[in-house]
């Protein structure tokens, strides 16, 4: 379905308030939380309104201005229209509401609504909603027009000359939609019993006229309302933001490097349900109480949020308040010691360490950055991270009106998409703006070459938290642990295997025009039910004069697909969850209730209540001993998790009166779980591999693993990128594994750790740098040669002259 631009269009409603419209029906009303039926009585016209004040409320929802709306109505008492003002004729067809943006004062206009005891003829009302809309739109061309006739095709109709209406409507490509009260539909299906000669013949009329439109729907109200509650998303344009793609350093080299003018628009955009807000109850003054005052009305009023700040004298110099002591005495001496101060003599402070550091222009300068989109280098989109990405995603196309610009777009998307890499994007929106890192991916469509744009975060922005291995045991001594009770058996994992199979739903939804299965879950057929129920809630409660007597009707179906698993699929698993309870030996454990003694005290909590899945007990300091010391902790560990979390401008919504210390201390808070970058197997870490060696030393039972692991670790560390900034602290591991190795007796394996060391480092995508750095240092850091190894009881293969030689050369 091709976009459509949001907004720009002129609505026109066309509604029959003849006197059949009078008639009442019996509607069904959602069930009481007892399971009992309801049903009220309204007539046709309120029925057939709820349809118009649901298209209307989607308009007011969205709250654009170019998305206008204007009511005419048929059969009605009076007649005032623009054609009977200037040729006559064109009786009882009235210009209830002009055209305009619609608000509440629509939606109380249409509740006003009563059925009269005249009739109207529907194609007078389209004529004059054709014409009222044309002279409304005379200078807007490109904007949308739509016609909505709702009637019950009880009313006559003079049909001579319709040709020419659908011809003229045709010309202004305008949409007509009949919504029929009662009318018949197939599809749905409904058909009408015992119905009127005059109704048959109108309702064949409609389909005929709709029929000879190029955009023409008929419909009936009961499947109409139906379908208007239905998840509905609308594909908008979005507006083409003008940057610079540039590849290369255009500034030092700019013979080596290209800017090409592009356009960036959205490709996604984040959804959220709309927000409530509060209202109380207005206090009325006496001048109000005396215009309403033969008017039971309420009036509320939205609730504004306003901040008072104090300074709080009392905490300072060093004093300490009780805080048991709640006398009278003590709350009016408090409320001495605040003094108020304005918001515009408070300055904004960012914590740094234990203190705050004040910043009165309410930021720090930021980076001298320049506008645009550079490309920082290329890597194999096999090795892009999917669950990094976060954030929008943008399309990246080439200036529309540049057909050299596009000629270069295309060229590098072309090679991007044939070499099968993504580029690493560094996107800045204006000039002065914080930069964003991103990744573009090439795009080849018959038509177009572009790029999408998703954001990736900065290092800083990703936390890792270790927690045991499920799969993988090790003892104090190093070794691995194959049985285990946290280690699953061969039996349970088959059984487990089985279960998930056995819920697999790929595959096993409606065919396709092939007679393929497709998958039962579809991402463009699930909603937000968050979204979609709050926006019926919200339509339906601006709708309904009375929510008590007509409560929120159930869902549309479509929200609840995917709420619950397919019946199939529960049935299907029954037997594998049988297996995995018996396998597993799973039992429900009931739970067990807190005894508090009469003195207030808490248990301590057992040593092991809280252990699952682990291959060691945590230390002492992890264990909590009461609830009280939890809270604490569990308290101080979300502020500090908080800390780097930009302060919320927003205000509580209520007064209230908050202590403000001028750059107060705050608590120290608990230091974040480092990873220790410690491989399954290994007990030496990557992040602190010396520390880790000290450590494991101490024990003196896992030397051999101890000197292993850390010539693998030293070779991983000075491989990778950018490890010059830990050549110091390498060359200090390689000292303190040569001295262990020189001592333990492991002399052959320092030996052969470092002449893998040195060809690994003298390769051509090697380290070179850390070698050289290693030869100043000399014979220390050399091969242990067999004098060495003599003094100290132990063998070498090498003599004094080889190990001279290994590190000159």
């Amino acid at each position: 379905m091709p976009a459509e631009r949001a907004g720009y269009t002129v609505t026109m409603f066309l509604i029959d308030v003849s006197s059949s419209m009078g008639a009442t029906r019996s509607v069904e009303l959602p069930p009481t939380p007892n399971g009992e039926q309801r049903t009220t009585e309204m007539t046709n016209l309120e029925w057939a309104l709820q349809f118009v004040k649901l298209k209307i409320q989607e308009m007011i929802f969205n709250g654009r201005k170019t998305d206008q709306c204007g009511v005419i109505l048929f059969g009605s008492e009076e007649t005032e229209n623009i054609i009977h003002e200037k040729n006559g004729g064109y009786q009882h067809v009235l210009e209830y509401i002009p055209i305009a943006q619609p608000n509440s004062a629509t939606l109380a206009k249409l509740d006003a609504l009563q059925p009269s005891e005249y009739s109207g003829d529907p194609i007078d009302a389209l004529i004059v909603g054709i014409e009222t809309q044309d002279i409304y739109l005379n200078k807007k061309r490109t904007w949308t027009r739509k016609i909505v006739i709702v009637t019950d095709g009880q009313s006559p109709m003079e049909i001579e000359d319709w040709e020419a209406t659908v011809k003229k409507m045709n010309s202004l490509d305008i949409s007509l939609t009949i919504i029929g009260i009662d009318f018949d539909d197939d599809e749905f299906p409904f058909h009408e019993e015992d119905k009127s000669t005059i109704k048959v013949e109108n309702e064949a009329f409609y389909h005929k006229l709709t029929s000879a439109l190029n955009n023409g729907l008929v419909g009936t109200c009961v499947f109409a309302l139906q379908e208007i509650t239905r998840p509905d998303m609308k594909e908008t344009k979005s507006a083409l933001m003008g940057t610079v793609l540039r590849l290369g350093d255009v500034d030092v080299r700019p013979e080596e490097a290209i800017e090409i003018l592009v356009k960036a628009s959205k490709c996604t955009a984040l959804a959220r349900p709309k927000s409530w807000k509060k209202f109380g109850r207005r206090e009325k003054n006496d001048d109000q109480m005396q215009i309403d005052k033969d008017e039971d009305k309420t009036v509320f009023a939205q609730l504004k949020m306003r901040s008072e700040y104090y300074i709080d004298h009392s905490t300072q110099g060093g004093e300490e308040q009780d805080k048991m002591d709640t006398s009278s005495d003590d709350e009016e001496d408090k409320d001495k010691n605040l003094e108020k101060v304005e918001k515009e003599q408070l300055i904004r402070g960012f914590k740094y360490g234990s203190t705050y550091a004040p910043c009165p222009d309410g930021q720090f300068p930021r980076l001298n950055t320049r506008k645009g989109i550079d490309i920082c280098g290329f890597f194999h989109a096999k090795n892009f991270r999917r669950e990094l990405a976060m954030g929008e995603v943008q399309y990246i196309w080439a200036d529309p009106g540049a057909p050299q610009q596009q000629v270069a777009l295309s060229s590098i998307v072309q090679a991007m998409y044939e070499k099968g890499v993504l580029a690493i994007a560094r996107w800045v929106s204006k000039d002065g703006m914080d930069p964003k890192m991103g990744v573009l991916e090439a795009r080849v469509d018959p038509n177009i070459d572009y790029l999408l744009w998703v954001q990736m975060p900065f290092a800083d922005d990703v936390r890792k938290y270790t927690f045991a291995s499920l799969e993988n045991l090790v003892s104090k001594n190093g070794e691995s642990i194959t049985k285990h009770p946290y280690l699953p058996t061969e039996d349970q994992l088959q059984a487990m295997g089985r279960f998930i199979d056995s819920m697999d739903i790929m595959d096993s939804g409606e065919k396709d025009d092939e007679g393929k299965p497709v998958p039962w879950y579809d991402t463009q057929q699930s909603y937000n039910p968050a979204i979609h129920r709050t926006k019926q809630a919200l339509f339906h409660s601006a709708v309904v004069n009375d929510i008590t007597s007509n409560p929120l009707p159930p869902p549309h179906p479509e929200l609840l697909r995917y709420i619950n698993p397919p019946r199939w699929a529960l049935e299907a698993s029954k037997d594998a969850i049988a297996e995995c309870k018996a396998v597993f030996k799973v039992k429900e454990v009931p739970k067990k209730a807190t005894k508090v003694r009469k003195d207030g005290h808490v248990r301590a909590v057992d040593e092991d209540e809280d252990m699952l899945l682990l291959d060691k007990k945590p230390a002492a300091s992890q264990v909590p001993v009461s609830l009280e010391l939890g809270a604490r902790l569990a308290k101080k560990s979300a502020a500090s998790d908080s800390e780097t979390e930009e302060e919320s401008d927003q205000e509580p919504l209520l007064l209230e009166k908050r202590p403000f210390n001028a750059l107060p201390t705050p608590e120290r808070s608990m230091s974040p779980d480092v990873d220790p970058g410690r491989a399954p197997g290994r007990i030496i870490g990557s992040t602190y591999p010396l520390r880790d060696f000290k450590t494991n030393l101490a024990q003196g039972d896992v030397v051999t693993k101890a000197v292993e692991d850390m010539g693998v670790i030293i070779k991983e560390v000075v491989l990778r990128p950018f490890a010059s900034r830990r050549h110091k602290e390498m060359i200090e591991c390689m000292i303190a594994m040569r001295d262990t190795s020189l001592k333990e007796d492991e002399i052959d394996t320092w030996n052969a750790f470092l002449r893998n060391l040195k060809g690994s480092c003298l390769k051509e995508a090697g380290n070179s740098e850390f070698w050289q750095e290693v030869q100043k240092l000399g014979r220390s850091l050399s091969l242990i040669s067999e004098p060495e190894a003599m003094k100290l009881g132990g063998q070498s293969e090498f003599s004094e002259s080889a190990s001279e030689a290994f590190i000159t050369q």
